[in-house]
């Protein structure tokens, strides 16, 4: 047998090994009293846990933004990064929501809100609900997140109208077996707990049984004398609480149903008829602890699209978020812990916003905008992994091809900028880090600018990165359908071009801006393209590197007002103030930044020489932009133009040679003959007019 092969005793062993060791183990309570005074965490509530959580994971500082990425998002260990996250905006969203459980962890308030994901369709807030959801499930199976809970047993022992089949309840909320002892006496052991806690937050319990807990309770000390050792050691054990959604245990999603059709009942529980006839209408055992508030105690409640829900249904919310109970009807209260999310779409949210009837529920939420991806780079990651994620092997993806699809995506999210200095494309590629801090542009400015004059924020609005993924599905699929291999640019603006007027949720008043916008990307991947055939052109990495070194020694010899060595005669020079020029000019950098650049461009050579790097122009991008556009000024005069206009005076050795340079920048064959026959004849007829 092929020793790769996992037999069953393999996978049997591997499943034994990822669950806890005590999952399937009764303890008693003093077990579970002595675990507590060893790591008090374990009775932490649903905040605290959760908070811990997206630590547990681990964290990354991004200085620039000032925002904490949390690597189960950015990276998802837990899946080998299949949903992981992309986009500045995005981090800072999932930054905020976690803050504001942090605050809850601590008690500052917003344990008593509900966490309001706000964003436009395909933002991606559904998503980091469900993520949440399955890194809690993951986290409770760990020893770092373990908590416990208890069930009542032999009760059948005791209590003489007790069902048989009820000799043994587990706790119906899932309570942390503290709740067992009374608050006078809870209090000593939780301020113990507290002295020797290492946290940012103290461990607080006050909860009431639940009614039929408290049932069990009273009639056991009842029939004990109040001795509750004796309650304890013969009716209760602590068993492993592990979250699953699966099993509505710690982890309840909630949609709304028709209108007409919300019943209070699905979030607070209902009588259990089964039940009525054995015990009694008034009975707290005939009570069916089923409701979503109820499954979801001790961990996360996920409120799907909760603004469409009814007025009066939402007061249930309000006094679940604020008073952190329930009271189901005709029942007494329930005490509930847990960290309540709700998501919503942009048009639900402006209709309750003005609702002076919403004032309460409103002031009872904590909003966290999700808003869609800015940065058009980070935009395209979303589209790759989605290609990760799918079984397309045979298509090769030609570059800028995503880049692209993910700059139209942000054109139409972000705010057209005031005056005339920057263009919307130019913004775009601002917010995505390609303005440099010699050019006159301020990004801060830009971002402030667009958040105070968008409706609610910059990047609420536009088209979602789910309709841009479809329309590259859809340009893959018909690729293979004509037996292309390749999906280049060109097809995806085919399909958005064909396909804005199908999609339902793009308002018909943004038609005739999106479609300009796309004449924009399609220019802006004509610059490209034409780079990228200048390069097969002409490109030579040796040339490049010598006029690199060249470059930078002239530039330290002009800031050091020194001398330098001519390459042939050997002798002491200035500074060649025409050569620098003639790279310097093909960024554009005028006369009067000419310093600011070479500044910039000594900086980063002398940074990287500290921490042992040698010097590389390919390494720097600016800088390798110039040298390549120099190296194109001075060869070519040696380049055939007229035989990229004309395909019969091109001989077959000059065409496989530019086409092989273009596969060494990433085409494909065939993508390389489209961009060859798109962008060389702009680049022939550019040249043979000069």
């Amino acid at each position: 047998m092929n020793g790769d092969i996992e037999t069953l005793a393999d996978l049997s062993k591997h499943y034994k090994d990822s669950v806890p060791a005590d999952l399937r183990e009764a303890k008693s309570f003093d077990w579970y009293l002595q675990e507590v005074y060893d790591d008090p965490r374990i009775a932490r509530n649903a905040h605290q846990r959760v908070a811990d959580m997206f630590d547990h994971y681990g964290t990354a500082y991004d200085e620039e933004a000032g925002v904490v990425e949390y690597l189960m998002a950015s990276e998802d260990p837990i899946h080998d990064g299949e949903n992981t996250f992309y986009g500045r905006e995005v981090h800072e969203s999932i930054h905020e929501f976690v803050n504001k459980v942090k605050s809850g962890a601590r008690g500052l308030g917003p344990e008593k809100r509900i966490k309001l994901l706000l964003g436009p369709v395909g933002s991606g807030k559904s998503h980091f609900d469900w993520m949440v959801r399955r890194y809690f499930e993951d986290y409770t199976m760990r020893d770092d997140g373990r908590m416990y809970t208890f069930r009542w047993t032999n009760l059948t022992d005791v209590i003489r109208d007790q069902d048989p089949a009820d000799a043994v309840v587990q706790s119906p909320m899932n309570q942390d077996p503290l709740v067992l002892i009374p608050q006078e006496q809870r209090d000593v052991i939780i301020e113990r707990l507290n002295e020797q806690l290492d946290a940012p937050y103290t461990i607080r319990n006050d909860q009431a049984l639940d009614p039929a807990s408290e049932f069990y309770m009273d009639t056991l000390l009842a029939y004990y004398d109040d001795d509750l050792q004796q309650v304890l050691e013969n009716h209760v054990e602590v068993i492993r609480l592990v979250a699953s959604e699966n099993k509505r245990q710690c982890v309840e999603t909630f949609e709304p149903k028709d209108k007409k059709n919300q019943d209070e009942t699905e979030l607070t529980g209902d009588v259990n008829y089964s039940k009525l006839a054995v015990y009694g209408e008034s009975d707290p055992r005939a009570f069916d602890y089923s409701g979503a508030f109820c499954n979801a105690n001790r961990g996360l409640f996920s409120g799907e699209e909760l603004l469409k829900l009814q007025r009066e249904f939402l007061y249930d919310f309000l006094h679940a978020s604020q008073e952190q109970t329930i009271k189901p009807s005709n029942n007494p209260r329930i005490d509930i812990d847990q960290v309540i999310v709700g998501r919503t779409n942009m048009p639900e949210y402006r209709e309750k916003k003005g609702d002076e009837k919403m004032e309460a529920f409103n002031d009872r939420t904590k909003r966290i905008d999700f808003p869609y991806v800015l940065e058009y780079e980070q935009e395209s990651e979303i589209y790759r992994k989605m290609l990760r994620n799918a079984d397309v092997p045979d298509m090769h993806i030609e570059p800028h091809t995503l880049e692209m699809a993910g700059l139209f995506g942000v054109l139409t999210r972000i705010v057209e900028p005031d005056g005339s200095n920057i263009t919307l494309t130019q913004k775009a590629k601002a917010y995505n880090g390609e303005i440099d801090d010699a050019d006159d542009v301020d990004v801060k400015k830009l971002r402030e600018e667009g958040e105070s004059k968008a409706d609610i924020a910059e990047g609420m609005e536009g088209i979602s990165a789910r309709f841009i993924g479809d329309e590259i599905a859809e340009a893959i699929m018909d690729s293979t359908h004509r037996g292309r291999s390749y999906l280049s640019p060109l097809n995806v603006f085919s399909h958005f071009e064909e396909n804005l007027e199908n999609h339902g949720s793009i308002p018909e008043d943004n038609l005739e801006r999106y479609h300009r916008y796309l004449e924009m990307v399609r220019e802006e991947y004509k610059e490209r393209a034409i780079e990228d055939v200048r390069h097969a052109l002409a490109y030579d990495l040796d040339e490049i590197q010598r006029q690199g070194e060249k470059y930078m020694d002239h530039v330290m010899a002009y800031i050091d007002d020194s001398t330098v060595q001519d390459e042939l005669t050997g002798r002491e020079q200035e500074p060649d103030e025409k050569f620098l020029r003639s790279v310097e000019e093909k960024l554009e950098i005028p006369e009067d930044r000419k310093d600011d650049f070479r500044q910039e461009v000594s900086n980063w050579v002398s940074r990287r020489a500290r921490e042992g790097q040698a010097f590389d122009p390919q390494d720097n991008d600016r800088l390798r932009r110039a040298l390549e556009r120099k190296l194109w000024e001075d060869k070519k005069h040696n380049i055939n133009f007229s035989a990229l206009v004309s395909a019969n005076e091109l001989d077959d050795d000059e065409r496989n040679a530019w086409i092989d340079a273009l596969v060494e920048q990433g085409y494909s064959r065939e993508g390389a003959r489209e961009v060859l026959e798109f962008a060389g004849a702009e680049v022939a007829k550019s040249e043979l007019e000069a």
